[in-house]
């Protein structure tokens, strides 16, 4: 029965994991909490769903998910944050910016996709596979390992290509990023489509793991997404795929010995616990500025 748990809220983690790598890439660089993530994340379900009702098939209804959203990330970041970082406005300003753009997308979804729950086809269905005498479905093994296996190509991307150095020195220090010939509006743009991404692939393997999308989804994901990356230390990508699937397990253990009910609240107890022991989370620095 534990097992069961712990293995299903792995699973689960892993997405969580992609939702916090998205906050955690653009808190990276800029200091700024993203907080349309969520509807983002929404955002890239519903082009799936669209691409999928006009019959260009699951592969290509990921790939227009993932371009799109990513496109949207982009846009966000041109047309209303880095006007903003130009006149140098301080972080609230951004930040509340951020937010109103979270309830635009959020809106604009509903208007064109009304507020219902509506159905989305199942990703993969090729039977149940039994780990340790733990049942596990194919949805359930499918969203781990594309999970897995984007969360590793992000990590090649960042940790061992001239992009990703570049993003590492705008993160250290932009103004030197800069003196260096780094263009580090470009880099921040590049940060904001990467984020896009993680944002669109959770979504569509959410969304396929449980049949399901609608307009406000985003919003308890997000939630979620967001506590799984302070919980690993903020900035750092390795910790948000660790505080994912901490966030992970300790819900499918709630639901499994506390009822349903406790789902949503789990999240944000071991958020909290954590935080009384160590604020800057479990690998991040005592000082923000240095990730």
């Amino acid at each position: 029965m534990v097992l069961e748990q712990i293995l299903n809220g792995i699973m689960l983690g892993m997405v969580y994991a992609l939702i916090a790598v998205g906050y955690s890439l653009v808190f990276g660089i800029l200091r700024l909490l993203n907080m349309a993530h969520g509807s983002i994340y929404a955002f890239g379900a519903h082009m799936a769903l669209f691409a999928v009702s006009v019959n260009w098939g699951l592969p290509a209804a990921f790939i227009f998910a993932i371009i799109t959203t990513g496109i949207l990330e982009m846009l966000m970041d041109s047309v209303i944050l880095a006007p903003l970082r130009a006149k140098n406005a301080p972080n609230i300003t951004c930040l509340i910016s951020v937010i109103g753009v979270s309830y635009i997308i959020q809106n604009m979804l509903m208007i064109v996709f009304d507020s219902t729950k509506k159905s989305f086809p199942k990703l993969f269905d090729f039977g149940n596979v039994t780990i340790l005498g733990v049942t596990l479905t194919s949805a359930q093994i499918s969203m781990f390992l594309i999970a897995l296996v984007f969360l590793a190509v992000l990590t090649v991307i960042v940790n061992y290509t001239k992009i990703g150095l570049a993003m590492r020195a705008s993160r250290e220090n932009a103004k030197a990023a800069n003196l260096m010939g780094i263009d580090v509006r470009k880099v921040v743009t590049f940060t904001f489509f990467l984020s896009g991404m993680c944002a669109a692939v959770a979504g569509v393997l959410v969304s396929g793991y449980y049949q399901m999308v609608y307009s406000t989804m985003g919003t308890e994901a997000g939630l979620k997404g967001f506590s799984a990356a302070v919980l690993g230390g903020i900035g750092v990508l390795y910790g948000s795929v660790v505080g994912g699937v901490i966030v992970g397990v300790a819900e499918a253990l709630a639901v499994a010995f506390l009822g349903g009910s406790f789902r949503s609240a789990t999240a944000y107890i071991v958020l909290f616990l954590v935080l009384l022991i160590r604020p800057s989370g479990l690998f991040g620095k005592d000082n923000i500025d240095k990730v």
